[in-house]
């Protein structure tokens, strides 16, 4: 088994959402950037959700969480892994969420992006969060039985926290 390790969060004193996913995967811990793999659709879910272009490159990539004010990080600290797929993970240990909440006071709401996403969030910290958790389904490619559409449709609760 591989020790993977994520990446520090993007986060602005502007972010109101916090999204966060479970591990990067092989794709995204190779480049060291979120969301990499060119199937996932995180990207393409949320230039469509602000009726952007589809970021070219990670600097765009991260403008466009940025100019949307939101912010980005993992659950997960450290596991034990190969390959990219979350049911594989093993020994993991949570990122320090409670500090990067109490250190980002202005956030207003946590998405979880996926299954196991949502299932550490519950383990590590839903009982002591006091904002709104919402757990969606994943943009992972493993996501096969969600269209963009519907992921849209589901994700527009950020749209919901991000109106002044």
């Amino acid at each position: 088994m591989n020790i993977c390790r994520s990446f520090p969060p993007v986060i602005t004193p502007d972010s109101r959402v916090l999204i966060l996913g479970s591990m990067p995967g092989r794709k995204s811990l190779e480049m060291q950037q979120y969301y990499a793999h060119p199937q996932n659709r995180f990207w393409k879910l949320l230039a469509a959700l602000f009726a952007a272009d589809v970021p070219g490159d990670y600097p765009a990539k991260l403008k466009l969480l940025q100019d949307n004010r939101l912010a980005l990080w993992d659950v997960l600290g450290i596991c034990e892994r190969d390959g990219s797929l979350d049911s594989d993970i093993r020994n993991e240990q949570p990122n320090d969420v409670m500090r990067l909440l109490r250190e980002y006071p202005q956030l207003r709401a946590i998405v979880c992006n996926g299954g196991k996403a949502g299932s550490s969030f519950k383990r590590y910290f839903a009982a002591a969060v006091d904002i709104p958790v919402y757990y969606l389904h994943s943009t992972s490619p493993a996501n096969a039985r969600m269209d963009l559409a519907a992921l849209q449709e589901e994700w527009k609760i950020l749209q919901y926290w991000l109106r002044e």
